[in-house]
């Protein structure tokens, strides 16, 4: 359910700032954020594929601005893959960012943090060689103003890429696993021989998990993304599909793991979630990204270009 319509652009990012500061300490365990070789992996195969750059095709950024960074999943894995040599990471969250710290200084890696809304950025311009954004574009109140404040920042010739954005379509098609996997979830917890989970124990607690309702405000079709880009003055405007049998599976299982105690649920399980869901992604990449329209998809990536 996305934020009412006569929620204000203040009131939505105040609801963002308080769900995520709560969910900030178990973020990392609900989405199985891994900072080693898979997720080096995952995050440089994600900036490949938005940009439509080979596997062998250099890359790298000298300073780098994250947009709503969280935990650290994309300028960590990025930093450690030798993508970006000066990663900043901004986020509406004061929570989120304190838990990147903790990732960075046991990583070993060296990053600046900002508590920043993106619509009102704190930097100079013309500060940054790249912009980038995970699972963010779909919580911002005003994205033309955040576009224009990234167009602000990159230095010419600079890059723009976001992934991970929740498409309208694919939104939609994503409920039906969601609800089948609720429906069976007590057969489920019955086979696993695992409890009931505690009421919001993925959020941050049954307060915190009623904010969950209001802090997404979009779901996009593809020229959603394109016109914030275009309006803002980016070339090269590029928007591609991610995930569709990947994401059916994966919504799948983490509904049904939703509704147990997580200390209950096998590692046997989680051991066939996880490598399920990998393969699934190798599917979707290999025969469907290329052959169906990105709007089906659950995730979109843009990548733009800001002009030299």
């Amino acid at each position: 359910m996305p934020a009412p319509p006569t929620a204000t652009p203040d009131e939505i990012r105040d609801v963002n700032t308080r769900y995520h500061d709560g969910a900030a300490a178990g973020y990392d365990t609900k989405w199985g954020i891994d900072y080693g070789p898979v997720g080096i992996g995952q995050v440089s195969g994600k900036v490949r594929k938005a940009l439509g750059a080979r596997e062998d095709e250099p890359l790298e950024w000298e300073r780098s601005l994250e947009i709503g960074a969280g935990t650290g999943y994309f300028s960590l894995n990025l930093a450690l893959a030798g993508l970006v040599r000066e990663p900043v990471c901004t986020d509406i969250s004061p929570g989120m960012l304190a838990a990147l710290e903790e990732n960075a200084r046991r990583l070993g890696i060296a990053v600046d943090t900002e508590v920043a809304d993106a619509e009102r950025l704190l930097f100079g311009d013309e500060s940054f060689d790249l912009v980038l954004g995970h699972a963010v574009l779909h919580h911002l109140p005003e994205p033309d103003r955040a576009f224009a404040e990234f167009m602000r920042v990159l230095r010419p010739g600079g890059t723009a890429l976001f992934a991970g954005e929740p498409s309208r379509h694919g939104d939609r098609i994503a409920a039906v696993p969601k609800r089948a996997a609720t429906a069976v979830a007590p057969l489920w917890r019955a086979l696993m021989r695992a409890g009931a989970a505690p009421a919001g124990h993925s959020d941050g607690g049954e307060e915190n998990h009623r904010l969950e309702g209001s802090v997404d405000v979009h779901a996009f079709v593809p020229g959603d993304l394109r016109g914030f880009a275009s309006r803002a003055g980016f070339e090269d405007v590029r928007v591609t599909g991610e995930e569709l049998v990947a994401n059916w599976f994966g919504w799948a299982n983490r509904a049904l793991e939703a509704t147990a105690n997580p200390e209950d649920v096998p590692m046997a399980w989680r051991q066939y979630a996880f490598h399920g869901y990998l393969a699934l992604q190798k599917l979707d990449s290999r025969l469907l990204e290329s052959r169906l329209p990105a709007a089906i998809f659950y995730n979109l990536m843009l990548s733009a270009r800001k002009p030299a």
